[in-house]
């Protein structure tokens, strides 16, 4: 069976869809996919086991200039279009991607409109399936999969990125994310920094663009470790794989390192881990509910910075001390100690 699978972005949301494709595998072993997705997360699914091909699409580059880009376009639609699937399966549930999904040869099957995040998307679909909207983004992906190929749903959950050495006593700090208002304060970043090189470990900081690298050169100053700046995804799944483990504010690369089978301690204030957090058996979620505002989900906190470097800004993370997410990595992995002399 030849299945199509459209889901293109963004880094989170196509690390959400990896166990589904892992269980459809499992389900239906004479299966072929070849999967839509934006050119800068294509090396993710190029490295699952079930993914015969991987078509790459550049909208978000595209849009920009879109008569500059015809020729890549038009390339794009040939390759879309060279071959007929048995089924296109739309899991992103919006208009854009149903626009692909459409253009592609095969019927095409995703969420009904009450699932899909935008509701229209629904409406090039010859095949709707509901998923409660409640649920986790991992496991509403595995629910229209399972609905939309003929199989039961099952509570497993594996990546196909999983990698059984670490060669390294690291761990990966994934301090960079879009939000101010998911960002833990560097203070505490570097009193964790301190502890974690007490621990006995290095510490890797990627850093994706200018802000990042600066944060990152502040964190590490005085510490045991390294910065990896602006490296290609290839490269940075090669060099989180080696590490130890992970320590992540709310951001794609936690769910990648999730999706490795690192160990990952996560740090959740304005965003709902109940639907978006890295989601795994190595996972440890750290939330408070202290104020009624948790979750917000909102990019800028609602409460004025006071400035004062002693206190955790914003309040939802407040509770979120270095010593705590420290305490809760050691649990995790059972590690403890100090570093050599």
């Amino acid at each position: 069976m030849k299945v199509l699978l459209v889901k293109t972005s963004s880094l989170g949301d196509v690390i959400h869809a990896l166990p589904a494709v892992t269980e459809a595998a499992q389900n239906m072993p004479n299966m072929e996919l070849t999967w839509v997705v934006e050119e800068g997360f294509a090396d993710i699914p190029a490295r699952h086991p079930a993914v015969k091909r991987v078509v790459p699409v550049a909208v978000r580059r595209w849009r920009r200039n879109w008569i500059g880009a015809q020729q890549e376009v038009s390339r794009f639609l040939r390759d879309l279009r060279g071959e007929t699937y048995d089924l296109v399966l739309d899991s992103q549930g919006l208009l854009k991607s149903a626009v692909i999904a459409l253009v592609a040869r095969g019927p095409v099957a995703g969420y009904d409109r009450h699932s899909a995040r935008e509701g229209l998307a629904a409406a090039f679909y010859q095949q709707h399936a509901p998923v409660d909207r409640r649920l986790h983004a991992v496991m509403r992906q595995k629910q229209l999969f399972a609905a939309s190929l003929g199989y039961t749903v099952s509570e497993q959950v594996d990546y196909g990125l999983a990698q059984q050495q670490r060669a390294e006593r690291s761990l990966v700090f994934l301090h960079g994310t879009s939000w101010a208002s998911k960002e833990w304060p560097l203070a505490c970043w570097q009193q964790l920094a301190t502890l974690v090189n007490e621990g006995g470990y290095d510490i890797l900081l990627p850093a994706g663009n200018a802000i990042e690298a600066e944060r990152a050169h502040q964190i590490l100053a005085g510490h045991h470790g390294r910065i990896l700046e602006q490296a290609p995804l290839a490269e940075l799944m090669d060099e989180i794989a080696r590490c130890a483990g992970a320590v992540s504010v709310d951001t794609g690369l936690g769910h990648l390192a999730t999706a490795m089978n690192l160990p990952v301690t996560a740090i959740f204030g304005a965003t709902d881990p109940d639907l978006t957090a890295m989601f795994g058996p190595k996972v440890k979620v750290i939330v408070s509910g202290h104020l009624p505002c948790i979750p917000c989900k909102k990019r800028d906190c609602q409460y004025p910075n006071p400035g004062d470097s002693s206190n955790i800004y914003p309040p939802c993370l407040n509770r979120t001390t270095p010593e705590k997410v420290w305490q809760a990595f050691q649990l995790q992995t059972g590690s403890k100690g100090t570093r050599p002399a």
